[in-house]
């Protein structure tokens, strides 16, 4: 490919000539991003193409996202904990309540009145015994 870059006054052109496989490799970017060739081009000459970012600002970006990090876990873990002491808590109260309800149901029998069986609450005790 033969580049010729023309002021837009006066005498004098550049000739360029431009590798078959740096042509190609531009086709295949102009392709994958939908840019024409002459765009390409521009680009290249005006240097408006994106740098890539130094591995020093990617380091120090996953620096601050461990501090992040290490800094949610600090305010995380006593909230697990009490999260794991309260459903501890709500099991014992299931195991009392289940245990009240089938003395409630001796109970019941040992006088000779009707039996009523809440499944509604069965569950939530099976719930909490989980």
């Amino acid at each position: 490919m033969l580049l010729r870059i023309k002021p837009e006054k006066g005498l004098g052109k550049i000739e360029v000539k431009i590798p078959e496989d740096i042509e190609e490799e531009m086709r295949k970017i102009g392709e994958r991003y939908g840019v024409s060739m002459e765009r390409i081009i521009e680009m290249i000459i005006s240097g408006e193409f994106k740098e890539p970012e130094s591995f020093e600002d990617v380091e120090e970006e996953i620096k601050d996202l461990k501090s992040k990090a290490a800094e949610l876990e600090r305010r995380w873990a006593p909230l697990r904990y009490r999260a794991y002491g309260l459903s501890e808590d709500n099991k014992i109260l299931a195991i009392k309540l289940s245990g009240m309800l089938a003395e409630n149901i001796q109970l019941k029998r040992f006088l000779r009145k009707k039996i009523k069986q809440d499944w509604e609450l069965r569950k939530k005790i099976e719930y909490y015994l989980r």
